[in-house]
């Protein structure tokens, strides 16, 4: 586990999110546990990328470890023309690349995402699409977020669709801060 700084930035360039990167977004699904060096190699090549790192806390070896690990293993989402696409290959990092069909719809989850990141709330990979009730956040600094509202381990929490992966990321939340959106 490397160095809180010694790992990657999540948002490269640094921009104001996501959606600032512009250019068609790619799917990395890397090698096993390449999910870091594929991001420097991406930096060092000037392609835009996002990698959502959270921070844990492991034990070993008797000592307590605090390191950034990725939200969704094996993915790197990553953004550009077609010889972006071809950097990306060319670092031997990755599995395959997955074009992406709905742009704006990745586009809108990343940057609910990174608004989620940015923040420093706790969140976790949540495995598989959730089910339950769309909601939008009401109040406070993630005013606006639309997410799905699930009850798991007697608690309420707010998971986040990340659709082309068919997972999410789970955070709790106040149930006064979020509305119920009507189905259309």
């Amino acid at each position: 586990m490397l160095k809180l700084a010694d790992n990657p930035p999540s948002l490269y360039p640094d921009v104001s999110g996501p959606m600032a990167l512009g250019g068609p977004w790619w799917v990395g699904h890397t090698k096993a546990r390449c999910e870091k060096a594929f991001g420097w190699d991406l930096r060092e090549r000037g392609i835009a990328y996002f990698l959502p790192l959270v921070e844990r806390v492991t034990f070993s070896g008797g000592r307590k470890r605090r390191g950034m690990m990725p939200l969704f293993p094996g993915y790197v989402f990553f953004c550009g023309d077609e010889a972006a696409r071809q950097g990306a290959l060319r670092t031997d990092r990755l599995c395959q690349v997955i074009a992406v069909a709905d742009q704006d719809q990745l586009g809108a989850e990343l940057e609910q995402l990174y608004r989620v990141l940015r923040e420093g709330r706790v969140t976790d990979p949540y495995p598989g699409m959730a089910v339950g009730v769309r909601c939008r956040v009401t109040a406070g600094p993630l005013k606006g977020i639309a997410g799905t509202l699930i009850r798991r381990d007697g608690a309420l929490k707010f998971v986040l669709q990340i659709s082309i992966l068919g997972q999410g990321a789970e955070l709790m939340i106040e149930p006064e801060l979020v509305e119920a959106l009507e189905e259309s």
